[in-house]
């Protein structure tokens, strides 16, 4: 069905026109002329759209991310991840991801490239980290102490890491991917685990001083 331009305003026109310049990237990359596909196909005047994105590859690409963000809470209510553990949570959170760029590997392969070139790296891990909050917030991580930035942190570079990998996985159902990300995730509970360790009061954690001092002058 066409789009309506006149009735969506310039940010509803990138979210409607963003999946549909994904498909046309996978044969003809994030430029202007899948950008046109895209509108053509739509049904919008493609000078309206490239009032859009007036940003180019980079402006696509993020608008496409916002609709995976939508897509991730769209399939994961808050109701479903108030039952699941922390573990699970993430985990389902970066699966829906997934399962919403799946069969357009070759156009996310083209955005990671892009991503990645030097002049488009901090607009890249703003994006990383944008993403990785939507998560945590999904999840219901309510953290505002240095907690809230290092969480972040090391999911950003989880999320990467893993459509690393999602992105050439030839593996029946994406096993492979499916399996990095568990072990990726169980690397990140042992982390906090450690962390939340280190961080007792210093009364309440283990001491190798204390304990050595006490098999010499054992209390009476």
């Amino acid at each position: 069905m066409a789009l309506a331009a006149a009735d969506l305003t310039l940010h509803e026109l990138r979210l409607a026109l963003a999946p549909a310049i994904a498909d046309a990237a996978i044969f003809d990359g994030w430029s202007d002329g899948a950008l046109v596909s895209a509108s053509e196909l739509e049904g919008i005047d493609p000078d309206v759209a490239r009032l859009a994105f007036p940003g180019g590859a980079m402006e696509m690409i993020a608008a496409w991310i916002d609709t995976i963000d939508a897509a991730m809470n769209q399939a994961l209510s808050r109701e479903a991840l108030a039952v699941m553990k922390i573990r699970q949570r993430i985990t389902a959170l970066v699966q829906a991801r997934l399962f919403a760029v799946a069969g357009r590997e070759e156009a996310l392969r083209r955005a990671l490239a892009i991503m990645a070139m030097p002049q488009n790296i901090a607009r890249s891990a703003r994006l990383g980290w944008a993403s990785a909050d939507r998560m945590w917030r999904a999840a219901g991580d309510t953290a505002t102490d240095y907690n809230h930035y290092t969480k972040r942190a090391i999911l950003a570079s989880l999320y990467a890491a893993t459509l690393a990998v999602f992105v050439d996985d030839e593996s029946d159902g994406k096993a492979d991917t499916h399996a990095f990300l568990a072990r990726r995730i169980e690397n990140v509970m042992q982390f906090e685990k450690a962390k939340a360790q280190l961080l007792r009061p210093s009364d309440e954690r283990f001491s190798v001083t204390r304990f050595l001092g006490r098999l010499r002058y054992p209390s009476r």
